[in-house]
């Protein structure tokens, strides 16, 4: 398994023989106004893309989380080919059919599929507590199995909750793929996880490698690589954790 994060929670994953598009960002850095009700006026996206567009446009499969703009924006509809694969939520699949795509597959929540060879298993998630995390709707993670990979477990958008516990227990993952920004408006607590978040997902999976993304490309998002690496290692986990930088490979066994 080789696994490149392009920016944000856009991920080029290398698995089982597949080459999977994860929840791309394409826009150009500055393109898009910033997320209302929040903290700061910062356009986004933050950060420019590492390399060009053109580098991630051939994948085998394209997996969606869920459809804001920072995982499915209008640059990547424009860019991708048609015609390729794309797996996604169910409810999501006539928006995405609205933007010209041809050959897209639901995925219910708890469902599993089989794309040539890898099996891809859907799980929930809360994008945020109370009135927020219902503003928000809903959101996937995905759990990766190939004969010869390890267990992946992309867990989405989401805060730690029981839907995360659940999908730890249940596929016991070798990997885990946390989207670890911290997010937040300026009333309803964190949308995304927060330092003290990846921690729970650390003791509470103490055999899991940990991979934390989405993070200094959205205005929203105000936990940096730094202040989750500060309290990584306060907690005695700075080994666990990997901060991919934009741009940067992970190879894992």
């Amino acid at each position: 398994m080789k696994i490149q994060l392009i920016r944000n929670a856009s991920l080029w994953l290398e698995y089982g023989g597949v080459t999977f598009l994860i929840d791309p960002m394409f826009s150009g850095q500055g393109v898009n106004p910033p997320i209302v009700n929040t903290a700061n006026g910062r356009r986004n996206p933050l950060v420019p893309l590492p390399e060009p567009a053109g580098r991630w446009l051939a994948p085998d499969a394209v997996v969606l989380t869920h459809l804001h703009q920072d995982h499915w924006d209008q640059a990547a509809a424009e860019l991708l080919p048609q015609d390729l694969p794309l797996l996604c939520q169910e409810g999501d699949q006539n928006h995405i059919a609205g933007q010209g795509f041809q050959n897209i597959t639901e995925v219910k929540d708890g469902a599993a599929l089989t794309f040539r060879g890898v099996t891809l298993t859907r799980t929930g998630g809360r994008h945020g507590s109370g009135e927020i995390g219902e503003l928000m709707g809903k959101v996937s993670g995905f759990v990766f199995r190939a004969e010869g990979e390890p267990v992946l477990y992309l867990a989405g958008d989401t805060i730690w909750c029981g839907e995360v516990r659940e999908a730890l227990d249940e596929h016991q993952p070798d990997i885990v793929i946390v989207n670890a920004g911290g997010a937040e408006f300026l009333t309803g607590g964190p949308i995304t996880m927060n330092e003290q978040d990846v921690v729970d997902v650390c003791r509470y999976a103490p055999e899991a490698s940990v991979i934390a993304v989405h993070m200094e490309a959205i205005n929203h998002c105000l936990v940096t690589r730094g202040q989750l690496k500060a309290r990584l290692e306060r907690e005695g986990l700075g080994s666990r954790v990997a901060l991919p930088l934009d741009g940067e490979w992970l190879e894992l066994l």
